[in-house]
């Protein structure tokens, strides 16, 4: 049985749209700067697929087989890539940096949270000899 004109139509398309996505459209190539750092994109792929099609004929006899129906039809695709965050590596170690503004806000607090620790632990260490010495006197 010969193939129908639509199944052509869907794999010119799904070849396209596999050419176009592969892991380097989502992990972007890196880029090094000059002290050493590497940066690397990463995206959001997106994507639509339809396809549709058919066979028209004014006058048809049903019992006559012979009669070849001609065919319409077409597909398309859409493709939508956004940037999500970068990857920075370097001397101090990996960090994530998400391109959403509500995202990075919450990273800046959990990331700011061990320094603000810190700073109590120091504060609190700082008093208690103080304490001490009002405890002695």
């Amino acid at each position: 049985m010969s193939e129908h004109p639509i199944e052509a139509l869907m794999k010119t398309t799904m070849q396209s749209l596999k050419d176009m996505i592969d892991v380097n459209t989502i992990v972007g190539d890196p880029v090094e700067t000059s002290d050493g750092t590497i940066i690397i994109p990463i995206s959001k792929v997106s994507f639509g697929f339809a396809s549709g099609g058919g066979e028209y004929c004014a006058k048809r006899n049903p019992n006559d087989e012979s009669t070849k129906l001609p065919f319409g039809g077409g597909t398309g695709a859409g493709v939508s890539v956004q940037p999500v965050a970068f990857m920075v590596v370097g001397k101090e170690g990996m960090k994530l940096l998400p391109v959403d503004q509500n995202a990075s806000m919450l990273d800046s607090v959990i990331d700011f949270m061990p320094k603000l620790l810190d700073k109590i632990k120091n504060m609190s260490d700082k008093k208690s000899p103080k304490e001490d010495k009002n405890i002695e006197e």
